[in-house]
């Protein structure tokens, strides 16, 4: 038998922490059931975008940038200026392209993308014919999809002693590598070190790794697809909360256990190729001339798209429309919504049918990071970013026989399901229950009215003093801006989605919720604010909060833009009056996002949204979150009336009542980074989808609860489906990354990156794009890099369109 060699002791341990930091470079990917959006280039952010797509370029063939007929088109229709060709020039020169025309002309020419470094499987599938990529991906998911399965498998393999130790007896038995042709695979897994640590070491030696693999080991594991992103999230998630994980670096000994092995079968045939790999692997990534086009090209875009943003707010600002403080009047009804840019257009809606509405906009937890279970579940949802450890645990109540009999239901149902999918029951279960689903199938197709929603239990906290309780409530509705002039009705809107057959319907949740509904957030915060206690001791803090005022908490169901109020939490009889028109004011608001939506579906006409959510054949039951790329945080007055299109997060922020700008420091590390997870895996599923999407989700099998495949082969595919950035003609997704305008002082926000240097990386490395609006009237100011502001240059547009329709 051909042994691993002995390997160097201070080589593994170099080999290991390579290992480490090819991990830390894959995107975390979370399961099905709480799908959430993920810059897929997280590991990537001390690079520039140019930077990082050199580097996948070679790694994988993928490219990064937009097509460039979609730059041309924007070039034609004047999206994209000479002035923005020229100003993208000068942030990132191109060799050989001095004049804006030059980089008009590039984007008329096909580009060439970097050769992909083969691996060993690769080298070895030239020197023999014999597919070994597909067979080794293939092989090494059949046991991943068992050993992560997060309750489809009725027999999930063992994680007691971890990914390697459980592949490796999966191995010794599996034959199909050897009736590939790889002899003596299962024989030489038998003899492998026992630990994953070790067998890294072994095949470094074998493979003449030394203690430098260079982007090696990083493609490796980009190649194993949603398979190494989801070990990514497990170990992002056990560091988040304080322990450890090292799944990801396991697989990448478990895939290295194959190189190791076919580089001992063709070694004589691939090995001066072999060395030629390593050595680009080695090489520094310095973006070729394609790379730096596609990067000033799509520079030009969005300067040209923020040009026209920024002309819209300087205008209210210099109008005299932006208030910092609320109106001396009552409002009728104050509502909060989630920042989400699908509540924008609700928002804007909600507020047209009547003057004395006012919205606001706050992150869809509401500042409730919880750890909740439903009534009669056994599974504990983490109702809060991903970010962010769970700090309070919730359950529903559901009183005495009821919470039996919920808890038998949910014990039969799982037991009901055990039996559907049961191998040995899959004929059986047809025959026997094949007449029963015949009339859901026919339900379902002609159904298309949204069954009523049960409400369930109230929400029950634990664990909290009077003292915690009121510190919540005090910084929750100072982060909100919302400390005086409190309404008779304060709304607070939650969102989810509702839609059929969907394996993605997670990720049309709220992310602010870890891709859950924000029902339980909202009222638990609409609980917490109706506490007597809780205000006697908000009073102590200068928020009055007026004694008629009552806090109800809602349901926006974006699909459907139909809001569920949950009356049942609270006493309501001396608003009845007050509720009645809320509840017709939001009818009519729903029916105007409805149609304004309806307007951008494929077959919107035909086949309206409440038709959408109940349609098991429905590819596209709403857009989500496609189109973002813009975050503002001001006071609502600075957007109020300007159709934004739902292309943009909105934060409400009055920088005058923000004292430290603590609130403002806030704003800038969460909810812009959750924002720009978003976008980026808006931008990632569009220009790359073949690495960063899943698919075409008429293709998809289910696998393990944790992802899908595409067909019923290859590596398991994460992010955004094709359909939910493509309408079968074009992008619906304009792929740009995020612009975030802030109305604060330029001071406060140099203060806050200089103590945040994660965050000043993202924008040093053009990953986010900052202006600060001067909300008095002023220049708006650009971040530069290097903790420096310009003056970004005055439009001459005048009154824009939109505001002079207003007037």
């Amino acid at each position: 038998m051909n042994q691993l060699p002995h390997f160097d002791l201070s080589d593994a341990h170099r080999l290991w922490q390579a290992a480490d930091g090819a991990g830390r470079a894959i995107p975390p990917a979370w399961p099905l059931q709480a799908t959430v959006a993920v810059n897929p280039f997280l590991g990537q952010s001390q690079l520039t975008l140019a930077e990082t797509a050199e580097l996948l370029g070679r790694l994988s063939g993928t490219d990064l940038a937009p097509p460039r007929d979609w730059f041309a088109r924007r070039i034609e229709s004047g999206l994209i200026t000479g002035d923005d060709l020229a100003t993208a020039l000068q942030r990132i020169p191109v060799p050989g392209l001095k004049a804006p025309a030059e980089l008009a002309a590039a984007a008329l020419r096909e580009k060439t993308l970097p050769d992909v470094i083969p691996d060993v499987a690769s080298l070895a599938a030239r020197a023999s014919g014999i597919d070994w990529p597909r067979i080794v991906i293939e092989r090494i998911g059949t046991f991943a999809a068992g050993y992560f399965d997060e309750g489809q498998a009725l027999w999930a393999a063992s994680r007691a002693k971890g990914a390697y130790a459980a592949w490796r007896l999966f191995a010794m038995h599996d034959l199909t590598p050897e009736i590939a042709g790889l002899k003596g695979f299962a024989a030489e897994v038998a003899e492998l070190p026992l630990s994953a640590r070790d067998a890294i070491a072994a095949a470094g030696e074998r493979l003449g790794l030394g203690h430098e693999p260079g982007t090696y080991f990083h493609q490796l594991l980009l190649g194993l697809g949603g398979y190494g992103q989801y070990a990514r999230q497990l170990q992002f998630s056990a560091e988040r909360d304080g322990s450890g994980e090292t799944s990801v670096t396991e697989l990448l000994a478990i895939r290295l256990a194959f190189e190791a092995a076919l580089f001992r079968l063709y070694r004589q045939g691939i090995e001066a190729e072999w060395q030629h790999s390593l050595a680009a692997h080695r090489s520094p990534v310095r973006p070729g001339r394609d790379r730096l086009i596609d990067a000033a090209l799509l520079e030009a875009a969005e300067l040209g798209e923020n040009r026209r943003r920024i002309a819209s707010l300087e205008w209210a600002c210099l109008s005299g429309k932006v208030v910092a403080d609320p109106l001396p009047v009552r409002p009728s009804v104050q509502a909060a919504f989630c920042i989400d840019v699908r509540s924008e257009v609700f928002r804007r809606a909600l507020e047209t049918v009547d003057m004395g509405i006012a919205t606001t906009g706050f992150a869809g937890f509401f500042g409730m990071g919880v750890a909740h279970r439903q009534a009669a579940s056994d599974l504990t949802e983490h109702r809060l970013p991903v970010l962010l450890p769970a700090g309070q645990f919730t359950c529903e109540a559901v009183p005495g026989e009821r919470d039996r009999a919920d808890r038998f239901k949910a014990r039969a149902v799982r037991a009901f399901g055990r039996f559907r999918q049961a191998a040995v029951s899959s004929f059986a279960f047809i025959e026997a229950m094949g007449p029963v689903y015949a009339g859901k199938l026919i339900g379902d197709s002609f159904r298309w009215r949204g069954r009523k929603r049960i409400s369930p239990g109230p929400v029950t906290a634990h664990g909290t003093s009077e003292t915690e309780r009121t510190a919540t409530a005090e910084a929750v509705l100072r982060a909100m801006s919302m400390t005086t002039n409190f309404a008779r009705i304060v709304l607070l809107a939650g969102h989810g989605a509702t839609s059929a057959n969907n394996p993605f319907l997670s990720a049309l949740q709220c992310g602010a919720c870890g891709g859950h509904a924000g029902d339980v957030n909202a009222r638990l915060l609409a609980n917490l604010l109706n506490d007597p206690a809780v205000r006697a001791g908000l009073k102590e803090k200068n928020i009055l909060i007026p004694e008629d005022t009552l806090f109800l908490a809602g349901l926006h169901d974006t699909t459907t833009d139909e809001v569920t109020l949950f009356e049942g939490d609270v006493e309501v009889s001396a608003h009845e009056a007050d509720l009645a028109r809320l509840r017709d004011w939001l009818h009519v608001a729903g029916r105007l996002a409805r149609t304004e939506r309806a307007k951008r579906l494929p077959r919107g006409a035909e086949a309206p949204p409440a038709r959408r959510s109940r349609d098991w054949a429905e590819t596209r039951p709403e857009w989500g979150l496609a189109g973002c790329t813009a975050f503002i945080a001001a006071p609502r007055s600075l957007t109020v009336g300007h159709s934004l299109e739902g292309r943009a997060f909105l934060h409400d922020y009055v920088w005058q009542k923000d004292e430290g700008f603590k609130v403002l420091e806030l704003i800038l590390t969460a909810p812009v980074v959750v924002a720009s997870w978003i976008n980026l895996q808006y931008y990632g599923s569009s220009v790359a989808p073949a690495l960063f999407g899943s698919g075409n989700k008429l293709l998809h099998n289910v696998v393990g609860g944790i992802g899908v495949l595409e067909g019923n082969g290859g590596p398991m595919r994460t992010g955004l489906p094709w359909q939910s950035v493509h309408d079968g003609r074009r992008l619906v997704h304009e792929p740009m990354r995020l612009s975030v305008f802030v109305a604060a002082p330029a001071s406060a926000v140099t203060d806050i990156l200089a103590r945040q240097p994660g965050l000043r990386q993202l924008l040093d490395r053009g990953w986010i794009k900052l202006f600060c609006i001067n909300d008095q009237g002023g220049p708006t100011l650009r971040y530069a890099g290097d903790l420096r502001f310009e003056e970004q240059p005055a439009e001459p547009y005048g009154t824009p369109e939109w505001a002079r329709e207003t007037a």
